[in-house]
């Protein structure tokens, strides 16, 4: 079961009115959580951004979850573990800058600092068979994954299962970018981490996604949506579907039908609240290099495939030779000469995190031109 309903703007009782009637449509907080129960908030804060970049998941929409989870009588901790450095100041910063630290204010709720780590079993898992996670997402009763809608440079959506590799601690993340590099993998190792951390619902920040070069460097895009369900991949699916994509652009997507955990296409799924045709956005805009990757597969020899894979590049003018980029990269390829950064292709991933934490959206990731002449035949 998804429901998706109308919500216009951020503004206090718009978004608290949508709210209600989301849950009201999928059984209400009692289906959810219980009085004196401990409920984590898993937001995306993939950095530090402020609400108006649409990075990450509004302020507002936390905060008017968590006003009603306390007036169920439930304990409300609001948490995240962004990329880079795992720790109290760097966590410290982000809910500043996301404004998390406004939520918390406004509803009663409280940050989580914690940084500790639990390594849990995944028996169920077809990648991984253990994981280590935050503390924060393991010693809470109950969590709810409070997500965004974005496209992303490397799964080309993000959503309500990707949200839970956010319980993957700081630069733990790398370490499974590294030994999944390949994209269909690490698909596979999202819906293991989604079923390990099981969070009990899951709720989208649709009122104003991000489309283009997501998860940071693209542009806010107004949808007007609240979705809400206790499954993350149906409400994935959903979603996907407003914004024209399904399981043939969306790995995960399809990992979820070939696991039966969720249904092959959106015309199988129990809906719920207003008509989907409401918000259907036709021409979002996909990362750039989206389109290169899916016309050259199956067109090219495999051989002439890893010349047309695309590459990240930095623009000059943007980058200020802060290192993040090397410092995040999982693979360990990019150095810094002269304050700007060398990447050494040959070994490169792709898996576009120095885009994804660029603080200034100086990487993007372009088109071989092998493709661009291709592309032209």
């Amino acid at each position: 079961m998804v429901t998706i309903r109308t919500c216009p703007s951020y503004q206090e009782e718009t978004i608290s009115a949508a709210l209600r009637q989301a849950l009201a449509d999928i059984g209400g907080l009692d289906a959810y959580a219980r009085p004196g129960e401990t409920v984590l908030l898993k937001v995306n804060l993939v950095m530090g951004k402020g609400p108006e970049a649409a990075a990450t998941t509004h302020p507002a929409l936390v905060s008017a979850l968590a006003r009603l989870l306390i007036a169920h009588g439930c304990r409300v901790l609001i948490g995240d573990s962004p990329g880079g450095p795992f720790n109290a100041v760097m966590l410290r910063r982000v809910y500043h800058l996301t404004g998390m630290d406004r939520a918390a204010a406004a509803s009663g709720a409280e940050l989580s600092y914690s940084t500790e780590t639990k390594t849990i079993s995944c028996a169920a898992g077809k990648i991984l068979k253990s994981l280590t996670v935050t503390a924060m997402s393991q010693e809470v009763d109950k969590v709810i994954s409070v997500c965004k809608l974005k496209t992303h440079g490397m799964m080309t959506y993000t959503g309500a299962a990707k949200n839970m590799f956010g319980t993957i601690p700081g630069t733990v993340k790398a370490e499974y970018h590294v030994r999944m590099p390949k994209m269909e993998d690490f698909a596979d190792a999202l819906l293991d981490i989604c079923e390990a951390t099981r969070p009990v619902l899951s709720i989208m920040d649709a009122v104003i996604g991000m489309e283009g070069n997501g998860p940071t460097g693209g542009s806010p895009r107004k949808i007007g949506a609240l979705l809400a369900s206790p499954s993350p991949y149906e409400l994935d699916l959903a979603a996907a579907h407003l914004i024209g994509l399904g399981k043939e652009q969306v790995l995960t997507l399809q990992k979820a039908a070939e696991r039966a955990l969720a249904p092959a296409v959106f015309a199988e799924l129990s809906l719920a609240g207003d008509p989907p045709e409401r918000f259907m956005i036709p021409d979002f805009k996909l990362p750039d290099h989206i389109h290169a990757d899916v016309s050259a597969n199956g067109f090219l020899p495999k051989w002439l495939m890893q010349w047309t894979r695309p590459k990240v590049r930095v623009d000059p003018q943007r980058c200020v030779g802060c290192g993040d980029c090397a410092a995040n990269c999982p693979a360990k390829v990019i150095t810094m000469k002269n304050r700007r950064p060398v990447v050494d292709y040959r070994r490169c991933i792709r898996c576009y995190c120095c885009q994804e934490l660029c603080p200034r959206t100086a990487v993007s990731v372009k088109e071989s031109w092998i493709f661009k002449i291709a592309n032209r035949l």
